[in-house]
C-alpha cells in the first residue's frame, strides 16, 4: 500500500511520531474503485472517508426531476465522502463516483473515533478538512447564486486547471449548472477553450 501521499497530506497539519504514523497506516484500507463505481451513494450511511491516492471522482446530487448537479471534482491528494453522513451517521445526500479507475485509502468512521482517542491531534486534521469542505460548499453556493455561467466557467478553469482537459464536456456543463447545449453555445460565443 502506497501511503506516501496521505502521510504528506497529514503532515501539512500535524507532525507524527513513527509510532503514530504506523498506527494511523494500520487503520487504512486500500481499495480500487472502477470507473463509474460509487464510493458513496445517496441514501446509504457513509461508514468511511476516502483519500484519493490516484484517479478522479465527482461528488454530485440528483434532484427530484432526475437532473445531476455536480458539487466538485476530486483528484489525487483529496479526501472524499458524504461529510453530512459521516458525521451524523444518517443516510447520505450525495453520490461520490469514480470518473476513471481510482485508488483510494479508506478509514472507517469507527477507526477515526478510535484514532481521535489514541492520538488526539488527529482531531485537528479532520477539523481542518471539515472547515475546508464547508468553505468550498459555501463558495459553490455563492457562485451559483450570483455569477453568470461564463464567470463560473472562469472559476472552474482556475480551480481545475490540471483536470479540465480530462473531463468530458457534459460533466463540465453539469458542474456549471447549464445544459451541454448551452455550454457549447457559450464556448462558441466567447471562443473558450477547454
Amino acid at each position: 500500500m502506497n501511503t506516501k501521499i496521505i502521510l504528506q497530506n497529514i503532515s501539512k497539519h500535524i507532525a507524527l511520531t513513527k509510532e503514530e504514523e504506523v498506527y494511523f497506516v494500520s487503520l487504512l484500507k486500500e481499495k480500487i474503485i472502477k470507473n463509474k463505481q460509487y464510493i458513496a451513494r445517496e441514501g446509504d450511511v457513509c461508514k468511511h472517508i476516502s483519500f484519493i491516492n490516484e484517479g478522479c471522482c465527482k461528488t454530485f446530487n440528483i434532484d427530484k426531476n432526475g437532473f445531476e448537479h455536480i458539487l466538485h471534482f476530486s483528484s489525487q491528494d483529496y479526501w472524499v465522502g458524504d461529510l453530512y453522513s459521516i458525521i451524523t451517521q444518517k443516510p447520505g445526500v450525495l453520490f461520490v463516483q469514480a470518473m476513471e479507475e481510482t485508488e483510494v485509502l479508506q478509514i472507517a468512521k469507527t477507526d477515526m473515533d478510535s484514532l481521535y482517542l489514541k492520538i488526539p491531534k488527529f482531531e485537528r486534521v479532520f477539523r481542518i478538512l471539515a472547515e475546508n469542505a464547508y468553505v468550498e460548499t459555501q463558495n459553490r453556493v455563492m457562485e451559483g447564486l450570483g455569477l453568470s455561467a461564463k464567470e463560473r466557467y472562469d472559476i472552474f478553469n482556475k480551480k481545475y486547471a490540471a483536470l479540465k482537459h480530462l473531463l468530458p464536456q457534459k460533466q463540465i456543463a453539469l458542474y456549471l449548472g447549464v445544459t451541454p447545449e448551452f455550454f457549447s453555445r457559450m464556448k462558441k460565443k466567447y471562443q473558450l477553450l477547454t
